[in-house]
């Protein structure tokens, strides 16, 4: 229960995704701390606290000291959460650390996937391969995200090597999907079981990392059939705060790759693309305000990855706004994102171009 007109969030982990939630409850007249390092991302506009988040006495110490937490990566391990008034619940969050209790709760909800199989063992593989044929993707079953903790599979014969490489640990080998487009939907429930929908998200990747998402993703059945699959995920969870699913596109269906129980990196695009971003929808369900409108224009979201392109560079197109997360550069790594109206074809394929290059 929150005990002061302002209401104190705490969130688990510093980084950027903490940094937007903290800009967008600094708007909503809300007070966000954050538990993470000296140096973290959100540092920039909020407290961080020092907190180890793999030690549960430290992350509760920190959760004493506000009114509700929440979450900015879901690879915080379930057992470090419990007892605390967390938004989204334990529940949610231990499902979506695990692949396979993912994708098993993703049939369980009338959900299609990928075909799948559990490798817990090098002996293993001969039985996923009979269920997800060749080729297949060998992925970690925790703490795998930007193409990290995935090997693909051609052969039997490259089992071995495959095993070696994700540190012989837990696994689910995933048959590969012959897709039209990725897409993602995300949406928000409230406290009071409202839920709202932000438009499908057409996403790129490349080598396992999120480079492009432009929406809307005009399809209205596609919208009506991933709005209702989150309805039965939202509810069956009894979910608090914004959820994303990734789809694949096979035809007139659509097959769940993943979910993430925070907000999403293909959501950027919402800070300025929506009468309320996904950041400030989080804040507004998990505090129990009333959800805010998700009307929004289309808009194209670039990743920057390794570096930002220089200001000089992005001010001779005043139609771009730029988010620095302000991270060290590094080959590989997000470091901010680009935003701009997709009706501004010729300057995002030029931004396309020189974020590749």
């Amino acid at each position: 229960m929150m005990n002061r007109l302002r209401p104190r969030i705490g969130i688990l982990g510093a980084g950027q995704l903490a940094l937007m939630l903290a800009q967008a409850g600094a708007a909503l007249d809300v007070e966000v701390i954050c538990a993470g390092q000296p140096g973290d991302c959100a540092e920039q506009v909020a407290e961080v606290m020092s907190v180890d988040l793999d030690d549960a006495e430290e992350v509760a110490g920190f959760a004493a000291q506000v009114d509700l937490v929440t979450i900015e990566s879901e690879n915080i391990h379930a057992d470090v959460l419990q007892g605390l008034n967390l938004y989204p619940n334990v529940r949610a969050i231990g499902i979506a650390q695990d692949r396979l209790l993912e994708k098993r709760f993703f049939h369980e909800c009338g959900i299609g996937t990928a075909p799948f199989a559990y490798v817990d063992r090098v002996e293993d593989f001969k039985r996923a391969i009979e269920v997800t044929g060749l080729p297949a993707i060998l992925k970690t079953r925790r703490m795998g995200y930007d193409g990290k903790g995935q090997v693909r599979l051609r052969d039997l014969a490259d089992a071995a090597a495959a095993w070696d490489e994700v540190g012989g640990v837990p696994c689910i080998l995933e048959g590969m999907v012959r897709f039209d487009a990725e897409v993602s939907l995300i949406a928000a429930r409230g406290r009071t079981g409202s839920i709202v929908f932000y438009p499908l998200i057409k996403n790129q990747h490349s080598e396992g990392i999120l480079r492009t998402s432009t929406a809307p993703f005009v399809d209205a059945k596609l919208q009506q059939l991933a709005e209702k699959y989150l309805v039965v995920l939202l509810e069956k969870l009894d979910y608090v705060g914004v959820l994303a699913v990734e789809f694949f596109v096979v035809g007139d269906n659509l097959l769940a790759n993943e979910m993430a129980p925070r907000v999403h990196n293909s959501g950027h695009w919402t800070i300025e693309g929506s009468e309320t971003s996904q950041f400030e929808n989080h804040l507004r369900a998990i505090a129990g305000m009333e959800l805010g409108s998700t009307d929004s224009r289309p808009m194209v979201m670039l990743n920057c990855i390794g570096s930002m392109p220089a200001e000089y560079e992005t001010a001779a197109f005043p139609q771009v706004f730029r988010h620095g997360y302000g991270k060290e550069p590094r080959p590989g790594r997000k470091v901010g994102h680009l935003t701009l109206p997709a009706a501004e074809s010729m300057a995002v394929a030029e931004w396309q171009k020189r974020l590749q290059g």
